[in-house]
């Protein structure tokens, strides 16, 4: 596997003196109330900012890199006040409970990820529609059933119908162009390389989610078939809808299959469709989701892009061990 598709985690020299002031002694001190910080850049006046919010010093236990990402781990001074001024600072948190329930790579895990907004940066049938000249009319109501407004289910066969004369072409020039997220490709092969399963379980349609698993050798997709007539759309999807509960069902199949507890399982979407597989997993994370995602989601990664996901799982690798040592 090529190194420079890994995303590394290990101590950075760099980043430790930036923090070395805020450094606390761990030895006799409860990692109940731990909370991790990362982005692209850390620094001491970064944490005297949120120390003032949180009106309290914030102890550095430990700090490392993943790829580009700074990473702290926070004594405690955890709050809603300071995640909101981490946001303006364009930082991700995870709070205590989310760390107690981490999964670990230290052992083989399963993730498994919507495909739209979350793998790449479009919703497909809105890029059909587009090109089908129903845009506007679709994409309004892919918002709406993103936000947790509408039915998934009838929304999807709603829009899907609309696209019924469309020329199947359409969907190869759009896989062509597909614009993969971000950090996608380094995330499944870090993840890869250290022994997980990385699944695709989507609303979205086969075209895309089967060119995904065969491009980055992913382990599993699941989505949704377009019937296709005389090289044309016919408005109908074949099969049973991947919805919100078949994604939950998917992550709890897969997690049997291969043999992995479902506490070392991540679940990572976008929309309110992600929410109950979310839900089921070990640790959900909502990806520069809808309102209603990050405010159900154990996790939230606002700023990061799928790198983050690394970020948290990181600290698996690092939490026992440094639990117990002192300043560097």
């Amino acid at each position: 596997m090529d190194a420079t598709n890994l995303l590394s985690i290990g101590k950075d020299i760099s980043l430790t003196k930036r923090l070395t002031s805020h450094f606390v002694q761990t030895q006799g001190r409860s990692m109940a109330q731990a909370w991790l910080l990362f982005g692209n850049y850390l620094d001491g006046d970064i944490l005297e900012n949120l120390a003032q919010v949180a009106q309290q010093p914030l102890g550095v236990i430990a700090c490392w890199k993943v790829g580009h990402y700074e990473v702290a781990l926070i004594a405690d001074g955890y709050s809603a006040a300071v995640v909101e001024a981490a946001d303006l600072l364009g930082l991700d948190c995870a709070d205590s409970l989310a760390l107690n329930d981490l999964p670990t790579l230290k052992s083989p895990g399963l993730i498994v990820m919507d495909m739209d907004s979350t793998a790449i940066q479009i919703e497909c049938i809105d890029e059909i529609a587009a090109a089908f000249g129903v845009g506007e009319k679709v994409a309004a109501v892919t918002e709406r059933a993103m936000q947790g407004e509408l039915d998934f289910k009838a929304s999807l066969h709603e829009r899907v119908g609309t696209l019924n004369g469309c020329d199947a072409s359409v969907l190869a020039t759009i896989r062509d162009n597909i614009p993969m997220m971000p950090e996608l490709r380094e995330m499944v092969n870090t993840l890869k390389a250290y022994d997980w399963k990385v699944a695709i379980a989507s609303g979205g349609f086969t075209f895309f989610s089967d060119y995904l698993k065969e491009t980055l050798g992913l382990d599993a997709a699941y989505s949704n078939s377009l019937e296709i007539v005389d090289g044309k759309l016919t408005g109908k999807v074949l099969g049973d809808v991947v919805d919100a509960q078949a994604k939950a069902d998917i992550l709890c199949q897969l997690s049997q299959q291969f043999e992995i507890d479902m506490s070392n399982t991540m679940a990572i979407g976008d929309g309110a469709n992600d929410l109950t597989m979310i839900a089921a997993s070990g640790l959900g994370v909502a990806f520069h989701a809808k309102p209603k995602v990050v405010a159900q989601a154990p996790v939230a990664l606002r700023h990061a892009q799928l790198g983050g996901v690394i970020c948290l799982l990181s600290a698996s690798l690092l939490m026992q061990q440094i639990s117990w040592q002192s300043q560097p």
